[in-house]
Formats: C-alpha cells, sequence, structure tokens
C-alpha cells in the first residue's frame, strides 16, 4: 500500500495542439517528484520532452465560433481574445482588472460577453463597446418599506411631507417619473435608459442572450434558509488546537429556489419563464401512495412542483430555444421549446420516472449531452427504452427519431464540427468493454473506430482525423495509443509506463462471470482464483462503492490497491469475487434504480447470491466467507454483517454510511427521497437500525476528518454497539485521512488489520 508511484505514473491530461499535428500530455516515466510536460506528433510513436512555456501556446483552446468558423472568440486569464483563422490574426478585445468571461458571436457580427453581471457588446467595425443589461443588486426604493410598513411610520411619513416644501417636491417628481433623470441637460440624449433589473437579495446566475440580442434570460436564486451546516473537528493540526472544517449540510434541508426570467430587450420588458405551462408539472410521485395523509394534503394542496432548468439553448440564428428542466424530485426531466416572447414551454420530450432520472448523458444536476445539429433539429439522450440512447427531435415538427437501440448505452457524444456525424463512447459489445463509434446524425449504421478489448477512452484532434486513446486493460494501467480516425485502422502504442518492479509479478486476470441472480437478472463479477487454495476454501467478497460505479470491467480498475489486495489474497489462499451489484453502472436503468427506496436489498442479496455461485462453481467453503469494501461499500458490509449473518462470517467496513439520514442530499434524496417524507425508506435502509443483529467479527476502519461520510457516522454505530452488549468488533481510527486515504502508512495499517481478521476467522 505504498505510494502510487511505484507501478509507474500513466500518462494524463492529453490535448492536441490547433493544428492538430501534435498531442501534449503529462507523464512521469522517470518517477520524478512531479510529472512533466510531453508532445508526440500524429504520425509519430516516440514521446519527447515539451519545453512547457514555448509549447502552451501551440496548444488547441475552447473557441466559439461565428457562423462560417472564420473568427473564434476565447477567454484567457480573465479577457477576451478574438482569433480571425483567415489571416492567423489574434486581436485582445479586454484587457481589465475584472473577469470578462462568456464570449458569444451574435447573428449580427458583434461579440457579447459577461463583466461581473451584466453583459457588454463589441461592435467589431466601430469598436464601440454598449452595456446590454444592467442588474443592480437590492431591491428597488420603496419596496423594502411596503411589505413591513407600521402605523407609526405611516405617521412619520406623513409629518414630512406636511412639514417640508422639498419632500413634497421630491414626492411629486417620484410620482410624474422624474426622480433619477439628470439635473443638466436634454433627458432623451444625455442620459442613459437601461432598465435597472433588481436582484434583490438573490443570487443572479445563468445569464444567456439570444443570438439576435433580443432577449437577456437569468435565474434569480433565493439561498435555502434556516440549514444546520455539519462540523468536522480536526485533532492533528500543526497549532496544537482542535479545529473546526466546515462540512455539508444533511439530507432533507432546505434547498436553493430558483426563478427564472426574461429581459425583452425591445420592449423593455422583464417577465418570469412560466412553469406552470410544463407537463406534468403537479404529478406527484408514487411512493407517497404508502402515506396516504400525507398524499391527500398534498392533492388538495395541487401546487407546481419546483424544477431546475439548464439554458436556454438556442440555435444559431436565434429562432427557438431549448431548455432543459428538472423536478427536484428528479422523477422528470423535460426537454422544453421555450417561447421567449411569453415565458411559456411546449413539450418535445418527457422523461418520467418513478425511481429517479439518471443514467450516462442524462441528469438532474446539469443539462446532459444536449444541443443543436441545426435550427430545427436537437439532440439528446434518454433512458425511455431502459438503456441510454440517442436521440433526436425535429422541434418545428415535433418528430423524433431514435438514434441508437440496443442493451447497452451511450456513454458519452461529441458532435462532428460539420455537424453531419456523432461520434460516441458505448459498451456495445459487452458492459464492461468500451469502444468508439460513429453514426450519422441521420441515422443508419453505427461504425465502430476502436477494437482493443477494454477500456478505450478518446480525445479527439480537432480536425477530426486522428484518435488519442487512453486504454486499459484489467492487469495493465492505461497507455497512451495513437489511431487514425477510421474503421479498420490500428491503435500504436505511444507510452510503456508500468515499472520493472510491477512488472516483476504476474497480476492475474481475473475471471470475468455471470450468474443469475434471485431475481433473474445477470450480474457480472470478476473471480480471482487461486492457484492454492487454503484446506478450508475461503472466500472473500469485495464490495466497490459509490454505489452507481462499475468496476467489473476488462479494463484497469481505479480500485487499483483494492485489485492488487485480490490478487495478495489469491496468493494466499482466498478466492476472491468483485460484484457489480444491483446499482452499479453499465447496465441500464433496471439496474441502475433497483435499490429505490431499499438500499441494502437487491444491492446485499446480490452479494449473498455471489457467494452460492463461489460455492456451486469455485468450491468455496460456505462457513468461510468474509467480506470488505468501503464508502458504500462499508455500507453493504455493515448491512451483510447484520442481515446476512449465515453467509458472511467476517467484514471490514470502511469509511461507511451507517444511517443515510445523516448523508449528502444531491446523492440520497434520488435513492430514499427525504427522511421527513420517506421515513420507511430510510430506516429500512441504514445499518444503524439492525446493530442488534451482527453476529460475526467486524472491523470497522474510518478517517477522522472524512468531510464525506463523517466521522460521526461511525460513532454512532459504535455507540449502539456498546449499549446492545456487542463484544465481536473493533475499530480503527484515522486522525489524518479525509473520505479517500492519503498516507501510505494508513492505507497499509488498514489493509494489514483486514488480512489479520480473515487469517484469523476464516482459516480457523
Amino acid at each position: 500500500m505504498r505510494d502510487p508511484k511505484w507501478i509507474g505514473m500513466a500518462p494524463a491530461n492529453f490535448r492536441w495542439t490547433a493544428d492538430s499535428k501534435t498531442l501534449y500530455f503529462n507523464w512521469n516515466p522517470e518517477n520524478k517528484t512531479k510529472e512533466e510536460l510531453f508532445k508526440v506528433s500524429a504520425t509519430s510513436s516516440k514521446p519527447v520532452k515539451a519545453a512547457e512555456k514555448e509549447d502552451e501556446k501551440l496548444l488547441s483552446l475552447n473557441y466559439t465560433y461565428n457562423a462560417d468558423r472564420s473568427l473564434g472568440l476565447v477567454e484567457k486569464s480573465g479577457d477576451i481574445y478574438l482569433q480571425n483563422f483567415k489571416t492567423n490574426k489574434e486581436t485582445r478585445l479586454t484587457n481589465t482588472q475584472e473577469r470578462e468571461s462568456n464570449p458569444v458571436f451574435l447573428t449580427n457580427g458583434n461579440v457579447v460577453y459577461q463583466l461581473g453581471d451584466n453583459l457588454f457588446a463589441v461592435d467589431l467595425k466601430s469598436a464601440e463597446t454598449k452595456q446590454l443589461s444592467n442588474f443592480v443588486k437590492g431591491k428597488k426604493a420603496g419596496r423594502a418599506e411596503s411589505k413591513s410598513v407600521t402605523d407609526q411610520d405611516k405617521w412619520l411619513k406623513a409629518q414630512q411631507a406636511e412639514l417640508f416644501d422639498i419632500i413634497k417636491k421630491r414626492n411629486a417628481e417620484a410620482k410624474n417619473g422624474f426622480r433619477g433623470r439628470a439635473r443638466f441637460g436634454n433627458p432623451s440624449t444625455d442620459t442613459k435608459t437601461l432598465k435597472e433589473l433588481y436582484t434583490e437579495d438573490k443570487f443572479l446566475n445563468g445569464v444567456i442572450i439570444s443570438p439576435n440580442g433580443r432577449f437577456i434570460s437569468y435565474k434569480l436564486t433565493t439561498p435555502a434558509q434556516n440549514n444546520h451546516n455539519t462540523i468536522v473537528p480536526n485533532y492533528i493540526t500543526s497549532s496544537g488546537y482542535t479545529e473546526d472544517i466546515p462540512g455539508r449540510t444533511k439530507v432533507g434541508e432546505n434547498e436553493n429556489i430558483s426563478q427564472g426570467f426574461i429581459y425583452d430587450t425591445q420592449r423593455d420588458t422583464v417577465y418570469a419563464i412560466q412553469t406552470s405551462t410544463i407537463t406534468g408539472i403537479k404529478d406527484l410521485p408514487d411512493y407517497l401512495k404508502d402515506y396516504p395523509k400525507e398524499l391527500d394534503t398534498l392533492k388538495k394542496k395541487n401546487a407546481d412542483r419546483p424544477v431546475n432548468f439548464f439554458g436556454p439553448l438556442w440555435n444559431d440564428n436565434g429562432s427557438s430555444a431549448i431548455v432543459v428542466a428538472t423536478s427536484t424530485d428528479n422523477k422528470d426531466r423535460w426537454i422544453l421549446k421555450l417561447d421567449a416572447l411569453t415565458g411559456r414551454f411546449s413539450l418535445i420530450d418527457r422523461q418520467r420516472d418513478e425511481a429517479w432520472i439518471g443514467g450516462p448523458g442524462i441528469s438532474g444536476f446539469y443539462q446532459g449531452s444536449t444541443g443543436w445539429i441545426d435550427n430545427n433539429r436537437f439532440y439528446y439522450q434518454s433512458e425511455a427504452t431502459g438503456y441510454s440512447h440517442l436521440y433526436v427531435a425535429n422541434v418545428a415538427t415535433g418528430d423524433k427519431k431514435q438514434l441508437t437501440s440496443g442493451k447497452w448505452e451511450v456513454q458519452s457524444v461529441q458532435l462532428s464540427k460539420d455537424r453531419s456525424t456523432f461520434y460516441i463512447k458505448a459498451n456495445k459489445e459487452h458492459p464492461g468493454i468500451t469502444n468508439f463509434f460513429k453514426i450519422s446524425v441521420n441515422g443508419g449504421e453505427l461504425v465502430q473506430l476502436t477494437t482493443m478489448k477494454g477500456l478505450n477512452d478518446i480525445t479527439l484532434s480537432p480536425d477530426e482525423k486522428y484518435l488519442a486513446i487512453n486504454y486499459s486493460y484489467m492487469n495493465k494501467p492505461g497507455e497512451l495509443y495513437l489511431q487514425a480516425n477510421k474503421a479498420g485502422a490500428k491503435a500504436i502504442q505511444v507510452t510503456q509506463s508500468t515499472s520493472a518492479e510491477f512488472n516483476s509479478y504476474q497480476w492475474r486476470e481475473p475471471d470475468m462471470v455471470t450468474f443469475k441472480n434471485r431475481y433473474g437478472a445477470d450480474i457480472y463479477a470478476r473471480v480471482y482464483k487461486s492457484d492454492h487454495p487454503h484446506a478450508n476454501h475461503p472466500a472473500v467478497v469485495f464490495v466497490h462503492g459509490a454505489g452507481y460505479l462499475q468496476n467489473v470491467h476488462f479494463g484497469w480498475s481505479t480500485y487499483f490497491r483494492e485489485f492488487m489486495f485480490n490478487n495478495l489474497l489469491a496468493d494466499n489462499g482466498y478466492t476472491v469475487i468483485d460484484i457489480d451489484y444491483t446499482g452499479s453502472s453499465g447496465y441500464g436503468r433496471d439496474h441502475r434504480t433497483g435499490i429505490y427506496r431499499h438500499m441494502g436489498g437487491k444491492d446485499l442479496t446480490d452479494q449473498a447470491d455471489g457467494v452460492k455461485f463461489l460455492v456451486e462453481k469455485y468450491g468455496v467453503n460456505p462457513k468461510h466467507v468474509g467480506l470488505y469494501g468501503g464508502s458504500y461499500g462499508g455500507f453493504i458490509t455493515l448491512m451483510a454483517m447484520f442481515n446476512e449473518p449465515d453467509v458472511f462470517a467476517s467484514g471490514a467496513a470502511l469509511r461507511s454510511v451507517t444511517d443515510w439520514a445523516h448523508y449528502n442530499h444531491g446523492y440520497t434524496s434520488n435513492i430514499l427521497n427525504e427522511p421527513y417524507n420517506d421515513p420507511i425508506a430510510y430506516k429500512r435502509s441504514s445499518p444503524i437500525y439492525f446493530a442488534d443483529k451482527l453476529k460475526g467479527n467486524l472491523l470497522m476502519a474510518h478517517g477522522m476528518v472524512d468531510v464525506n461520510v463523517h466521522f460521526q457516522d461511525i460513532v454512532r454505530l459504535t455507540q449502539r454497539f456498546i449499549e446492545l452488549g456487542k463484544n465481536n468488533w473493533e475499530l480503527a481510527v484515522y486522525p489524518v485521512e479525509d473520505h479517500g486515504f492519503v498516507e501510505p502508512s494508513s492505507w497499509t495499517d488498514e489493509y494489514k488489520r483486514i488480512f489479520k481478521l480473515y487469517e484469523n476467522t476464516l482459516k480457523k
């Protein structure tokens, strides 16, 4: 469990030059103190060190283009630059101490960027800069007092007007619209009349201008009120004093509330975006049927559900705008056409999931894989068929077309520069193999471009002629390969990163297996066989973390320490299985959401079913089985030790969630809703409620400065054990460690304890 540099540092951070001739990447083949910048020609396989300051200027930048792509805009160090690709001339448009950002072209050729809260336009012909919006913090004069005015306030105000002529004059001017005008000169020519857009006490974000410059949309967010932020004590500090680390809120706390607005510059009018016009905005989730009184109350209230929205996303000519909206209960994701003149919506697509919206390219936290192909066609991903696939909708006709299909997932999407082709990463061949494909935006044949068995992550060159491939296999960490962007082309290896020490050991290539769980679903797993099984034929189940994560694939695992530990266990006579249990990614919607309202349900029984598979196919002794895992894997370990005591004799639960009511909101509320509105789900999903059932031998390990799964979690469970009089458990604490351990000494100590646990409980 030493510093992973001993393995050899894999290449990373791949980026092409603008001319697509050279690929740059970070690498450390000589195991130096830090990685260095390397480069390789697109037509070569020999990497060389790069001169960092000299070569960085050649790198491809993320430009925003005009209609014919002859001009590009980019932000660099807080200033806006204009690139003319025909003359290869760069012009600096801003040079200020403030940060300018989000540059775009309007259809008239002008450039718009954001400075602070406001938008500014630059006329490239006249060089005139014009302010387009006038967001003002605070409330409009008079609004604040009107809400809380008392009889005493009214009396004092009337008295002022009665006593002082100047007050009478100002009141008259305000009533007749003169207040705020310039005192000298002609108001029609000497004063600016840009409408003041008050943000009150809210946060301004999402400022977007339409391509024709007429509409400015924005969101005002009211911060959550009366929430309790947690605190994580840090005991090992340079000061010698215990210091508090500010922490997150817990699931069920209040959320920020946002409202969208549109400023029509032509009509000089502001109006709210009408979320009430969204199809199904009042639909309540099915789980509320378990709470009839609460359901009846909500039906009578008949309120619109709050939504988060992303966009608007405008087409090139500004004739149409799409908004991606998700309900805050995450049961709905809508693709909506926005009528900017009224703020009303019409439906393009609705995806409803009584569990929660998710899957590759789909999310309740961002707009997902979406965008315009042309002025009429908009693409997006959906799990409507049970697997995340690519769709195209014609917003003019309402027609929708599914471009990809099958029992596999589209995991990422990139539209070609000429907008004729989609490049996608998908696991079409096998759930644990990813490859790169292309398909016409009109549909048709899906053409496979990469063929190496494993995980293939692609960085496409700007001219789309070359693929930089980060390729890995089960027992081989990632390496850089280059390939021409065409079917049948050969991928050429560029780097060799693993150390001689790493290569000196024959790392196992685990068996890739499937078994049927008790519900009839296919479950994928890796099995690490022992060449010399111990006489007791013991087995260990490794449970990956994160819940929605895939670890049973043909690539190098992010759990590389556990991969090596599993090899060590196999060397010492154990058979090890690593299962992509229900809730893992890569297998479609039903697998993803199979843990809805019951974490520790199907995800746990899959572990027990995996043990049965080992007994039947690998000769494992069912009386000598242990398990271990961290984070979500630690949670499953606890649930296994409490609820499957006849299957698991011992377990090591690392940085474990012990009570989901104390975890964060974004992750937990999707799966279990919220503690106060779905207590049934939390009670059957939280290990702390089952602590009395512990029979086997349990090791718990937790970092004391864990800001993700707080140390409080394991302390609360420990107190339950004490009160229950349980004896067969121990807790190892790591005073300087967060959720992901950093210090090699901590990793070593933790895994020595796990190995000792198994040696003492599974071999005797």
